[in-house]
């Protein structure tokens, strides 16, 4: 049986850990501005790949 691979999502709560935010309605407006600067539909998942890009932060820190 092959092993799950990391998860390439990231949502709200994944936010609040990562950066401090304290309130999910923030991480979720945080969430919204990735979508605007990708242009994705609102409700579209936001990959680690784009989380990174916007945030500045490692990929590598961020699975961890």
């Amino acid at each position: 049986m092959n092993p799950v691979p990391n998860r390439m999502v990231i949502y709200p709560k994944d936010v609040m850990l990562i950066t401090g935010i304290q309130d999910a309605r923030t991480a979720r407006k945080f969430l919204d501005k990735i979508r605007k600067k990708f242009k994705k539909a609102k409700g579209s998942f936001i990959s680690l790949d784009e989380f990174c890009d916007f945030t500045g932060f490692k990929e590598e820190r961020v699975n961890r």
